[in-house]
């Protein structure tokens, strides 16, 4: 069996968890503008923006190299929790799985967490294990703070 893992970090925010948590469960399509210097593209393939299990693919940049995201979206509402599981794409090629856990918390009026849980497993032992990705994630959520709150 291939090396799998877990990686967890939390990122402040400001504003309101729900307006977060509504930012990346239905306004995906908003990203590339918002910072597009992470997120040039994001295309629904199957479902609507903000449907249970849509499949969408997003185009990136990791460590200075464009990359493809194919992904199923699930979401929780009650926890203010959205997952991607990984379906294709470029980290996909060294992964078997990968999933993305965003949840949202208000810990009080100024104080708002994203935690980020990254399930991964490596396709073999000499794949390089995913840090690189966990880095970007928490760099996208950082980013995508300034443009919730001037929505």
């Amino acid at each position: 069996m291939a090396t799998s893992g877990t990686y967890v970090t939390e990122v402040p925010l400001k504003g309101s968890a729900d307006k977060h948590y509504k930012r990346w469960r239905d306004e995906n399509h908003l990203f590339p503008d918002a910072i597009g210097h992470h997120i040039q593209g994001v295309t629904v393939h199957d479902g609507e923006w903000d449907s249970h299990e849509a499949i969408k693919i997003w185009n990136y940049t990791c460590d200075g190299k464009p990359e493809v995201f194919k992904e199923r979206k699930e979401i929780d509402d009650e926890n203010m929790v959205i997952t991607f599981r990984g379906l294709e794409g470029h980290v996909m090629e060294q992964l078997k799985v990968y999933d993305l856990i965003y949840q949202f918390s208000q810990k009080s009026p100024d104080d708002i967490v994203c935690k980020i849980t990254m399930i991964w497993e490596k396709r073999t032992d000499d794949s390089p294990e995913p840090s690189n990705y966990m880095k970007f994630l928490k760099s996208v959520v950082a980013d995508m703070d300034e443009h919730v709150l001037k929505a």
